[in-house]
């Protein structure tokens, strides 16, 4: 196996990790280098990805292990974060697009963080509270 590039090592380090109930990982890319990283080399086919809808925000991978299947509480949940790491932070109920993560690409020659998806659906959620999220960060020494 290959070692990883500085930028991966660096896009890496920008995304941050929560765990749901029931032992379910949210990625999310804090930068767009971090959003082109998740979204197109660490989530796998069959992960579900989260972005909100006609704004700016982070790309968020909800990991789905295989012969798996998050309910509908931990899909919205991770739009819910999704929600909060966006322009619509402070905003009431949002559009949240998911799909699996094989249904997105990069366009050619699309700046850092531009992507296209297909087979979307939309979640209609709150964005998560801040002391809810914080209950399910995951410490980047564990």
């Amino acid at each position: 196996m290959s070692r990883p590039s500085d930028r991966e090592v660096r896009a890496e380090s920008a995304i941050q990790r929560y765990r749901l109930p029931g032992e379910w990982e949210v990625l999310v890319g804090r930068t767009a280098a971090a959003n082109d990283y998740l979204s197109l080399k660490l989530a796998r086919p069959g992960d579900l990805w989260f972005h909100i809808r006609g704004m700016p925000g982070s790309h968020v991978v909800l990991r789905v292990p295989s012969a798996s299947a998050p309910d509908r509480a931990t899909r919205e949940l991770a739009a819910s974060i999704a929600a909060y790491h966006s322009k619509a932070r402070a905003g009431g109920r949002v559009s949240v697009s998911c799909t699996d993560a094989r249904d997105v690409s990069k366009p050619a020659q699309a700046k850092p963080g531009t992507v296209t998806i297909r087979n979307e659906s939309v979640l209609q959620v709150h964005p998560v509270n801040e002391a809810t999220l914080i209950r399910f960060r995951v410490d980047p020494s564990d």
